[in-house]
């Protein structure tokens, strides 16, 4: 279980993120949801500890994440960036396999047992295929798989992603959404998301913000009103059957 108690965080006199009092469960798919700006990838760089809090705490299991170390929080959390590395000079294979580092010890070689969760994660994300390839020589949704296969091999109960889907065609979208499906049962996953439709269909939950506050935290269903689209995003929509149409 994830708590965010008076989370707050600012880039100089700019706040982001403003007293956010949140506690994501466990067994959850989570989407993070907002205009652009709004904080989402900040709220997901502090989760991981790659940002520092201006104030307020996060807490994993109840334990303040800054009491873990560097390669224990790497045990307990993924993340998934938005923005992928192109320049790597690795296999796709070795790329995820990098996932395995935060359970190597010095001067240790990967075991068997790290190849097979490599093969596994790489075939659940479609990209078995690609081991050999390059960065270089992929496109940007395989090597967004690949860079998801690799969050998957660290086999953390924490999944962060940060608009994992944003560059992969529908099928590769639904095929991801469905697999996070499927691994939530272990996992807390959240999700910065942007399709309303898509996060509604495949998500339990919804975090929507707003002005650097919490609008809206609960079961997505209830959440993806009209009414709260309107104050986020600025934009008319109707619900209708399950969807969300946009007033053009």
């Amino acid at each position: 279980m994830i708590s965010l108690q008076h989370l707050t965080f600012a880039y100089g006199t700019r706040t982001i993120l403003d007293g956010i009092d949140v506690t994501f469960a466990s067994s959850r798919l989570t989407a993070i949801m907002g205009a652009n700006g709004c904080g989402k990838t900040t709220l997901l760089r502090l989760i991981g500890g790659l940002l520092t809090p201006t104030s307020g705490q996060i807490t994993i299991g109840g334990t303040p994440i800054t009491s873990y170390s560097a390669r224990t929080l790497a045990q307990q959390v993924a993340f998934v960036r938005q923005q992928q590395p192109t320049d790597l000079d690795f296999s796709a294979f070795e790329i995820v396999l990098m996932g395995r580092n935060p359970y190597q010890h010095r001067l240790q070689n990967e075991s068997q047992h790290d190849w097979d969760i490599v093969e596994s994660c790489m075939r659940q994300t479609s990209t078995w295929h690609l081991r050999f390839a390059r960065p270089s020589q992929m496109s940007g949704g395989e090597l967004q798989r690949v860079m998801i296969a690799r969050a998957l091999a660290q086999q953390t109960p924490i999944l962060l992603m940060d608009e994992p889907v944003s560059n992969l065609d529908i099928a590769h979208q639904i095929d991801i959404m469905r697999l996070l499906r499927t691994l939530k049962a272990e996992r807390t996953i959240l999700i910065a998301i942007h399709d309303l439709n898509l996060a509604l269909h495949t998500c339990d939950d919804l975090l929507l913000l707003h002005g650097g506050r919490a609008l809206y935290h609960g079961e997505i269903r209830c959440g993806l009103t009209p009414d709260r689209i309107r104050i986020a995003y600025g934009i008319e929509t109707t619900a209708n059957d399950g969807h969300i149409a946009f007033a053009y």
